[in-house]
C-alpha cells in the first residue's frame, strides 16, 4: 500500500442524479411505496399469527418472506428517502459497510427462503399423503434457521473481502445506498479477487436456487396435469402461480443486475433495478399473495368479522 494512501471516514451518496424538483416526487413516490411494503407485509405476518388455519408450513415460510422484505426495504429505502429531500448525503463508512452487509444478507436468505417454498409446494402436490411428515415442523424450523445463518455467513465473507481493502477515495457513491459493486469502486486496490467471490456467489445464490426451483416446478407441472379435476388443477396452479410471480420478478432483476454484462446497462440503469429489489419486489409481495391466494383473502375476512363482532 503507497504511504500517500489514507482511509476514507465517510462517503456521499449520489443517489438519483435528476433535478431537485423531481425528487421531492420521487420523495413522495418511494415514501408510499414503502409505506405500502411495511402495511402490506405487516398485514400479512399479522394474519398468518392470527388465523390458526394458516398455521401450515406454507405460510410459515411465507412469514419469512414478510419479514425478509420489511428488513430489507428498511435497510435501504428510509437513508434513501432522506438523501432525497436533506441536504447533506453522506455515510460514515462503517455504517456504509454495515448496510451492505445487510442488504447482502436480506438477498440471500430471500433467495433461499423462496427456494424453500417452492420444495413445500412440490411436496405438497407431488407427495401429498407425506406431506406432514417430509414437511414436519422440526424439518421447517430446521430450514427456516439454516437460510438465515448461511445466508448471513456469506453476507460476512463478502464484508471481510472488502474490509482487507484500502479505501482512499474517490469519496462518492453514485447510489442511493452501499451497494457492494458501488462500494468496491472506491478501493485503492486490486478488487478482482471480491469481483470472483461475488461472481461465484450469483452462481451460488442466484443460478442454483433458480435451478432447484425450476426442477421443483416442472415436476408440479406434470403432476397437476395428471390431476382429473379441474377444480383440483385450478386450486394447485392458484397456489403456486403466486410464488413463481415472486420468484420471475425477484431472480430475473438479480441476475440481470449482477451477472449481465456491465456494459450492457449503465449505472443509472442498475440504480433502477436494484429499486426492484430494494423497493418494488418488497411492495408487490404482499399483493401478490393476498390478490392470487383465496385463503389469505379468506383469513382477512374471518379477521374483519371478527374484529366487528367484538
Amino acid at each position: 500500500m503507497g504511504g500517500n494512501q489514507t482511509w476514507i471516514s465517510e462517503v456521499t451518496l449520489l443517489g438519483f442524479l435528476v433535478d431537485p424538483a423531481l425528487e421531492y416526487f420521487l420523495f413522495g413516490v418511494f415514501s408510499m411505496f414503502y409505506v405500502l411494503t411495511l402495511l402490506g407485509n405487516g398485514a400479512i405476518v399479522g394474519l398468518i399469527c392470527l388465523d390458526s388455519r394458516l398455521h401450515t408450513p406454507m405460510y410459515f415460510f411465507l412469514s419469512h418472506l414478510a419479514v425478509v422484505d420489511v428488513s430489507y426495504a428498511s435497510n435501504n429505502v428510509p437513508k434513501m428517502l432522506a438523501n432525497l429531500v436533506g441536504e447533506k448525503r453522506t455515510i460514515l463508512f462503517i455504517p456504509c459497510v454495515m448496510q451492505t452487509f445487510l442488504y447482502l444478507a436480506f438477498a440471500h436468505t430471500e433467495c433461499l427462503i423462496l427456494v424453500v417454498m417452492s420444495y413445500d409446494r412440490y411436496v405438497a402436490i407431488c407427495h401429498p399423503l407425506h406431506y406432514a411428515i417430509i414437511m414436519s415442523w422440526k424439518v421447517c424450523s430446521t430450514l427456516a434457521i439454516t437460510t438465515w445463518v448461511f445466508s448471513f455467513l456469506l453476507a460476512l465473507v463478502h464484508v471481510v473481502l472488502i474490509l482487507r481493502l484500502p479505501f482512499c477515495g474517490p469519496h462518492e457513491i453514485n447510489h442511493f445506498f452501499c451497494e457492494i459493486l458501488s462500494l468496491l469502486k472506491l478501493a485503492c486496490a486490486d478488487t478482482r479477487l471480491n469481483q470472483l467471490v461475488i461472481f461465484a456467489a450469483c452462481v451460488f445464490i442466484l443460478v442454483g436456487p433458480l435451478c432447484l426451483v425450476l426442477v421443483s416446478y416442472s415436476r408440479i407441472l406434470m403432476a397437476i396435469l395428471r390431476i382429473q379435476s379441474g377444480e383440483g388443477r385450478r386450486k394447485a396452479f392458484s397456489t403456486c402461480s403466486s410464488h413463481l410471480c415472486v420468484v420471475g420478478l425477484f431472480f430475473g432483476s438479480a441476475i440481470v443486475m449482477y451477472m449481465a454484462p456491465k456494459s450492457s446497462h449503465p449505472e443509472e440503469q442498475q440504480k433502477v433495478l436494484s429499486l426492484f429489489y430494494s423497493l418494488f419486489n418488497p411492495m408487490l409481495n404482499p399483493l401478490i399473495y393476498s390478490l392470487r391466494n383465496a385463503e389469505v383473502k379468506g383469513a382477512l375476512r374471518r379477521v374483519l368479522c371478527k374484529e366487528r363482532s367484538t
